[in-house]
């Protein structure tokens, strides 16, 4: 229950500060703040607290949890989750895998602001055709990059997105430039030194047909 570990925390920091006498609020507006920290509905079936004192200099705040309501609450509720569709004549198979392709959707779009991917930023256009063109090319690339992933990951190599780019990256050619007694200097182009995932991955898209050719 991450809400009701931040009102604990939170109500961990507020006893602390009143019992430093660092408050010069009335009795009601530290009432208040705990009623607000623990406004959630779950956290108030499990957690109960008292407020004592009457002046700043005598404030004392305690909380407790109650271990029986948190189990009960966590047994009836947590770690469930409620479908709703219109779709009556579908599987339950294929409505549960509709909603986690709905959540494979929202992660891409959450990858399109990713700078290390492909982001829709910076974007240097202002005219709507170019904008859409823009847009366009990045959700392109993104298609791209996700079937890439997927064909890595049919070659048994599991990278996400991020990682398979990264790789990539890493795979660069340098130009080694040969002074000559006579004429002009020679040029030798060469992959830098891999590493086996870059060699598979390297294999797997074929990027030989791109590499520097041995002379």
């Amino acid at each position: 229950m991450q809400t009701l570990s931040k009102a604990e925390a939170l109500l961990t920091e507020l006893a602390a500060t009143l019992a430093r006498g660092k408050t010069r609020r009335s009795t009601e507006q530290v009432a208040e703040e705990i009623r607000s920290i623990t406004h959630d509905y779950w956290v108030r079936r499990v957690l109960t607290w008292e407020l004592t004192g009457t002046t700043p200099a005598t404030h004392q705040l305690t909380f407790t949890v109650d271990d029986d309501a948190r189990l009960a609450l966590e047994t009836e509720v947590f770690g469930k989750r409620v479908l709703v569709t219109d779709q009556d004549d579908w599987p339950i198979a294929d409505v549960v895998a509709a909603y986690r392709s709905q959540s494979d959707a929202e992660f891409s779009f959450r990858q399109l602001k990713d700078p290390h991917v492909v982001s829709f930023s910076p974007m240097h256009h202002w005219t709507e055709h170019n904008i859409r063109v823009h847009t366009f090319t990045c959700v392109l690339a993104l298609q791209i990059a996700h079937l890439m992933r997927r064909q890595a990951e049919q070659a048994g190599l599991h990278l996400s997105v991020r990682e398979l780019l990264d790789q990539l990256e890493k795979v660069q050619e340098t130009v080694m430039i040969f002074s000559s007694t006579g004429g002009r200097p020679k040029a030798r182009r060469m992959l830098t030194t891999t590493t086996p995932t870059q060699d598979q991955l390297a294999e797997i898209f074929n990027l030989a047909q791109w590499a520097p050719k041995k002379s």
